[in-house]
């Protein structure tokens, strides 16, 4: 239901111009759907039934609020009517600007950088604001109060549904670009829940990479972002096995990797590449990286070196704690577990980052610590994280 609501929003948000007043009807539309749906049955359409529920709310509180312009009505009102039963679907081209439009108004240029991924985040990912906090490494106040004010920012400036002119686009892109991206993170390992994975935000992260490819042909951290999603997506047939439990790369079986999605990521990169200046986007270093584990026939084979030095690049163009956990991983795979521990033990600012302490348990383990190292696993398990990743650390 939290895809349907996603759809419903961006097109609704099209029709009233107020993403305030969508969020509200869409939401009502999805609490009345868990009253009524158990009792009578899903409907044949559920998206269908969703968005004529949410039109008929969003009517309800424009003529309640009568400071609203007559205008705000007519786009809902003048809207085609969906008959009980209705089971056509909206254009998928439309659909598709819908959420674009919806991604650029969250990422416009006057609200803060972190407001326009946290907005987009709960926008486009139906993410709960707890989700949005892990995924943002902040905390859940924070994160709420956050989102009232961009919110309250989008109403107040009468900033405008709809995806920029070209010499606007500078502005927004990098929000955009990283917006998708951590839509991608979400759906590829979920901060919460029964499941590793969320496939549909993955299958709709893509998507929309390739409309911004679209959007931006020549960019090189579109095409990067593009390539990185596409050779990350590849493996997730082998990420899990048959009862669902997580399978680490060492062990997967490289036999179910898409071979079709990685053949065409490393093509995307190599466009990606090519249209890099001297400092090349981190997207396309990300993307290299993940090529070189593509590319590897086994795990001994990795170009573990190749790797490290991508990893030196990416930490000196976007440093952060998390590109350090993830250089000090590989450099483990390169130069053994004693290095890549003293790296894991120098990072500050990953307390309560469940995969740092994961990954010094797994160096330990590697040096013979073995209390030390299950220490490690119980802190991170106590950390939030989805149920079949803490199932690893604990089982």
């Amino acid at each position: 239901m939290r895809e349907s609501g996603r759809d419903v929003l961006a097109s609704l948000t099209r029709q009233v111009g107020d993403l305030g007043l969508a969020q509200d009807a869409v939401q009502d539309a999805v609490v009345r759907a868990l009253e009524t749906w158990p009792r009578d049955g899903v409907p044949p359409n559920p998206t269908a039934w969703l968005r004529l529920t949410a039109r008929r709310r969003a009517i309800d509180l424009i003529r309640r609020e009568r400071s609203r312009s007559a205008r705000e009505e007519r786009a809902v009102t003048s809207s085609p009517e969906l008959r009980p039963g209705w089971t056509a679907e909206i254009e998928p081209s439309v659909l598709d600007d819908d959420l674009l439009r919806l991604l650029f108004t969250c990422c416009h240029p006057s609200l803060a950088p972190p407001s326009r991924v946290a907005l987009a985040l709960r926008t486009l990912c139906g993410l709960t604001e707890a989700e949005v906090a892990r995924a943002l490494l902040s905390t859940p106040d924070a994160t709420a109060k956050r989102l009232v004010r961009a919110r309250q920012k989008i109403k107040a400036a009468h900033i405008p549904y709809e995806v920029p002119a070209d010499h606007e686009l500078p502005q927004r892109w990098d929000g955009v670009l990283s917006t998708v991206y951590l839509t991608f993170n979400e759906g590829y390992a979920a901060t919460a829940g029964a499941e590793l994975t969320r496939p549909p935000l993955l299958v709709e992260a893509v998507r929309l990479g390739r409309l911004l490819v679209r959007v931006q042909p020549d960019d090189a951290g579109a095409l990067g972002l593009l390539a990185l999603m596409l050779l990350q997506d590849s493996r997730r047939a082998a990420r899990v096995d048959e009862t669902g439990r997580p399978v680490l790369m060492a062990d997967q079986d490289r036999g179910l990797w898409d071979r079709d999605a990685i053949r065409e990521g490393v093509e995307v990169l190599g466009e990606a590449l090519r249209r890099s200046g001297d400092v090349p986007h981190r997207f396309v270093v990300q993307a290299a990286i993940s090529a070189c584990h593509a590319l590897a026939p086994t795990w001994p084979e990795t170009d573990w070196a190749a790797i490290v030095s991508w990893y030196d690049v990416l930490q000196r163009i976007d440093p952060s704690p998390v590109v350090a956990l993830n250089r000090a991983v590989a450099v483990g795979e390169l130069d053994g577990p004693d290095a890549a521990l003293k790296l894991l033990d120098a990072i500050t600012g990953l307390d309560t980052y469940a995969l740092l302490h994961a990954s010094r348990a797994v160096q330990l383990r590697r040096l013979g610590r073995i209390d030390e190292a299950r220490t490690a696993d119980e802190r991170a398990a106590r950390l939030p994280l989805n149920e079949p990743t803490r199932s690893l650390l604990v089982g």
